[in-house]
């Protein structure tokens, strides 16, 4: 006999039940996963203090844009033992070549990583890529800079809109992250990291980026932009708050000062 939640109350036709989004969505094999896990924690443990807040911000389920500041090549290992240790294993965009190095390239794929192909016609797919995985349920840790940040006091930069054209493509909530310490283990444009002393990873999550305004709005341009300048704000407002400085009115922006 079918639970009573299951019939309709005037009919015999079966009512499919409710369902409960997968907490695996967007997860890697569980051999995998395990693995870097075991491999991950115990170095970040070992090498960084954890100043860790807002984790009740982070959805435990269904799709999830993680949007964050970029000071280092180190800051995408440490925000994912972040997320993981608040239930959600996030999806990284990494750079293609990576997937053609022996025995690296397999395992990244392995662990969901999405190649980009930069300042390639190829970039679409990678976009394309991770509009499928968030409506099925995965979280993407998005970096909407797009590269680590020139500014000289290392705020953050003009984002790009592939963050924001996603979230108003699926609807997705987009949580804000700031981060500061990641710079201090692994500075840009150094190969070694600065193991000791131990640094402060300083970790800050924020509430959804309130996108609703922009809801039915052609995808141009200037709706992009303006969608992207909301989530940077975001992000930037959290890491003011971190360091305890007041952010620059204006964030920087790498193409004026390339032409300047």
């Amino acid at each position: 006999m079918s639970h009573p939640s299951e019939r309709s109350p005037d009919s015999t036709t079966p009512v499919p039940a409710p369902t409960t989004p997968s907490r695996r969505a967007g997860r890697p094999p569980r051999f995998w996963e395990m693995l870097a896990v075991v491999v991950v924690k115990p170095i970040s443990r070992l090498f960084v203090k954890r100043r860790w807040r807002g984790g009740e911000n982070i959805p435990r389920t269904g799709g999830l844009i993680i949007a964050a500041n970029h000071l280092s090549w180190s800051d995408p290992v440490l925000l994912s033992h972040f997320l993981y240790n608040n239930g959600r294993w996030p999806t990284i965009l990494a750079k293609s070549g990576l997937f053609r190095i022996r025995g690296l390239g397999h395992a990244i794929a392995q662990l969901q990583a999405i190649p980009v192909e930069r300042n390639s016609t190829e970039a679409t797919k990678s976009l394309k890529i991770a509009e499928e995985r968030l409506r099925n349920g995965a979280c993407i840790l998005f970096y909407p800079e797009g590269t680590i940040t020139r500014d000289p006091d290392l705020w953050p930069m003009v984002g790009k809109t592939g963050a924001a054209r996603l979230a108003l493509a699926t609807g997705v909530p987009v949580i804000p992250i700031a981060h500061w310490g990641a710079q201090e283990l692994l500075p840009y444009g150094e190969k070694k990291p600065r193991l000791l002393p131990r640094k402060t990873f300083h970790v800050l999550a924020g509430p959804p980026v309130d996108l609703s305004k922009y809801a039915g709005q052609p995808m141009r341009g200037s709706v992009l932009r303006e969608a992207t300048a909301d989530i940077m704000a975001a992000i930037t407002g959290l890491l003011a708050e971190i360091r305890d400085e007041k952010a620059p009115e204006v964030p920087y922006d790498p193409k004026n000062a390339a032409n300047g």
